[in-house]
């Protein structure tokens, strides 16, 4: 059809990934002017001036000045949303936690790393500057629903179905108590090989959070495929307990 925009493509013919990257760039460059400067210091005319971009343009993109801190904070929990999603059934959540860190230290590319350490700075910066704590409880809520996907999927339940909303809300709340409390012990200056043992850490939260319920491999049930709810995955051998020491 005449005038229709083509797939993936915004208004004024932006695709959609071209002005993801658009919304990064100005969000990194906000970022730092809003760690310098604090969010009151810090003007829309700035921000643009820091990006090469007109004024017009971030409001384009952006519907106030704090919104611009949005994509960074979102970005500094992508590895987590990613890792998790990839969770295959037959790993538990530390081994899988555990070769996802490896090849993040001996892939990710500077400006990724970059993108975490200006995200941890704005969630501390959220301590103090409401709108900016906003972005990233926003961005947690985004991390609670893919959560209760994951573990609708490791459950064999609905995505609706309470217990699995009960488990997403409780272990998306660990995983944000967890990057609070490490992201300010780093910017205290506590050393990061204090830190060493991140995976096993958001491991064990989940576990806890879940009362044992979510971290396990799982298999399929004896009875997939006999009828409705039989077919369901179930945790593998070695599940954990309360406790997550493999105590029923």
């Amino acid at each position: 059809m005449a005038g229709a925009a083509s797939p993936g493509r915004g208004r004024g013919g932006m695709s959609e990934q071209r002005r993801h990257r658009l919304r990064l760039e100005i969000s990194r460059e906000a970022a730092r002017l809003f760690w310098a400067h604090g969010v009151d210091g810090t003007s829309g005319d700035q921000i643009a001036d820091a990006v090469g971009l007109s004024t017009r343009t971030i409001w384009r993109h952006f519907r106030s000045k704090e919104s611009c801190a949005e994509p960074i904070v979102t970005q500094s929990v992508a590895w987590e949303m990613t890792t998790l999603r990839e969770w295959p059934p037959h790993l538990s959540l530390e081994e899988h936690f555990e070769e996802r860190s490896r090849r993040f230290a001996s892939e990710a590319d500077p400006l990724e790393t970059a993108d975490i350490g200006l995200g941890v700075r704005m969630i501390r910066l959220g301590d103090t500057e409401p709108a900016i704590r906003t972005a990233w409880l926003m961005a947690c809520d985004q991390l609670e629903r893919e959560m209760a996907e994951i573990v609708a999927t490791r459950l064999g339940l609905a995505v609706g179905d309470l217990e699995v909303r009960l488990h997403a809300a409780a272990a998306s709340a660990s995983l944000r108590v967890i990057n609070e409390y490490i992201g300010a012990a780093l910017l205290d200056g506590v050393d990061p090989r204090e830190f060493a043992d991140s995976p096993a850490r958001i491991a064990r939260a989940v576990r806890r959070a879940t009362a044992g319920a979510v971290g396990d491999p799982v298999v399929p049930s004896a009875g997939a495929g006999a009828g409705p709810g039989a077919g369901g995955p179930r945790p593998g051998p070695g599940s954990a307990g309360p406790n997550g020491d493999g105590v029923g």
